[in-house]
């Protein structure tokens, strides 16, 4: 095969599918001069072969080839291509685009000149990270495949100016990682002659010098080592919550013919506490099975989105129960029959959170789907649930407040208000605070503070346990009925 030699895109494609099978696989355990010997021949050889699109031409010629592990595009241009004619050379998908001074690389060609572009789907696991030696210990993640820009069949490769190559994430970007634009050299991966002039959380622009082999590397802190006993603390904490709210929904199911205590908004908040986080906890325990499935991982992220949106909403239908509950001079219990509809407390618990994750997805549909299957944090798009919480927190804050402010004067009318009352009253206040979600505007502060983080954790994850205690165990109701139901099996049982 000379160097003159044309090759129609079919023959391209099966010689190289040909080379793909035929080159030696490289082992785990080989040395990185092996690793490197093995993957320049792979490079020089497709290098070769993609030559062999390119053809002399008066105007202009693009050419592509896709095979499983291998895009090809190539760009001719001669004597007769004017500047209006040139566009920017990118490949199928449009997953890389170069933008190169193509007329004046061909001016000192004689008038022609060719660009190919390769991508090497598979070469990043041969190529790794590891090859790019730094002066700092950091995590180096691959951010692209490994990318081929060269210019066959063309004398002078001298750039006229510098090339810029606009390149797709391979993978969610850290907002906090150093990228690099990076070279092969042969043996190592090197930053000489290309500079990242742009980044996002999706895209890098790099501008190069000259052409090579290159591909995206991202630099990160290397992740704090787990910590063991806040891990079995929070397993703990939210089996225990778990159970709490299983045992309230029971005791609701059991007791609201006989009671006032199973309002639609208590009932319901603990079924989407239940439900938010017995699947939040299932996601995290079984993440390496979930995440290599990036659609069921981005289902997940939004049914925990609704989830968890819903909990908030149905706290905000608890306050407005608390407060009608006091306005009415009675006890931190509502009437089951006060309060609006169950339908449109409804709308506001269930339909509030899905028109919330729907417009987020028809907004931003990648945005869902993150590493632990959970909201990106990439250009705010976790305000989305961060917005509508704060909202909720706030409001609750201020219903909550103007309670203490009601409760106050109606204690203070009373004549037979004692001190033992008023413990009552300040206990059972703090434990409604706690189910309303006053707790989550800790998680706001908990940054680098373990003891508040603590704290956090204890009591977010305990609201179903203070909504057992306060509206089960020690209401008088629901005692009555544990009572009456503790004798009726105890005279069945010894007649």
């Amino acid at each position: 095969m000379t160097e003159d030699t044309v090759l129609q895109p079919k023959e391209v494609e099966s010689l190289l599918e040909s080379l793909e099978t035929t080159l030696p696989e490289v082992s785990e355990e080989a040395s990185e001069e092996k690793v490197a010997a093995a993957a320049n021949e792979m490079l020089d050889s497709s290098e070769k072969l993609v030559g062999t699109l390119v053809e002399p031409t008066e105007t202009q010629i693009k050419k592509s080839v896709k095979t499983k592990t291998t895009d090809v595009s190539t760009f001719a241009i001669g004597n007769n291509t004017s500047e209006k004619d040139i566009s920017k050379v990118e490949n199928e998908n449009k997953f890389i685009i170069l933008d190169i001074d193509l007329i004046g690389i061909a001016k000192n060609n004689s008038g022609s000149a060719a660009v190919a572009l390769t991508t090497l789907k598979t070469m990043s696991s041969i190529l790794k990270p590891a090859f790019f030696h730094t002066i700092n210990d950091t995590v180096k993640t691959m951010m692209s495949p490994v990318l081929s820009a060269s210019l066959p069949k063309t004398k002078n490769k001298a750039l006229t100016s510098p090339a810029n190559f606009t390149i797709t994430h391979s993978q969610e970007a850290d907002p906090l990682g150093q990228m690099s634009c990076v070279y092969w050299n042969g043996s190592a991966w090197l930053v000489d002659g290309c500079d990242v002039t742009d980044t996002n959380s999706t895209h890098t622009i790099c501008t190069c010098v000259h052409f090579s082999t290159f591909s995206l590397i991202m630099q990160t802190e290397h992740p704090p080592e787990p910590d063991q006993a806040m891990t079995l603390l929070n397993r703990i904490l939210v089996a225990v919550g778990l159970g709490s709210l299983t045992l309230a929904l029971l005791t609701f199911a059991l007791c609201h013919k006989k009671t006032t205590v199973a309002t639609p908004a208590r009932v319901n908040l603990c079924a989407s506490l239940l439900l938010s986080h017995l699947l939040f906890l299932l996601v995290q325990e079984f993440i390496h099975l979930i995440t290599p499935d990036k659609v069921v991982c981005s289902v997940l992220s939004g049914v925990l989105h609704v989830l968890f949106l819903s909990s908030f909403a149905w706290m905000f239908l608890e306050t407005i129960w608390l407060l009608r509950s006091v306005l009415r001079l009675k006890e931190l219990r509502s009437a089951q029959n006060s309060g609006p509809h169950w339908g449109y407390q409804c709308l506001i618990g269930y339909g509030a959170p899905f028109a919330v994750v729907a417009i987020s997805a028809g907004l931003v549909p990648e945005g869902y789907g993150s590493e632990r299957c959970w909201l990106k944090f990439d250009e705010g798009f976790v305000w989305s649930f961060l917005g509508p919480v704060c909202c909720v927190l706030g409001m609750n804050t201020i219903l909550f407040v103007i309670i203490l402010v009601h409760l106050r004067s109606a204690i203070s009318k009373m004549r037979n208000a004692n001190a033992k009352l008023n413990r009552t009253l300040v206990f059972k206040i703090l434990m409604q605070s706690v189910i309303i979600g006053a707790p989550w505007i800790l998680g706001f502060f908990v940054t680098d503070n373990k003891a508040l983080d603590i704290v956090f954790h204890v009591l977010s994850s305990q609201q179903g346990t203070f909504i057992f205690l306060l509206h089960c165990v020690l209401n008088q109701e629901v005692q009555r009925e544990y009572w009456s139901c503790f004798r009726k099996f105890f005279h069945a049982n010894h007649p």
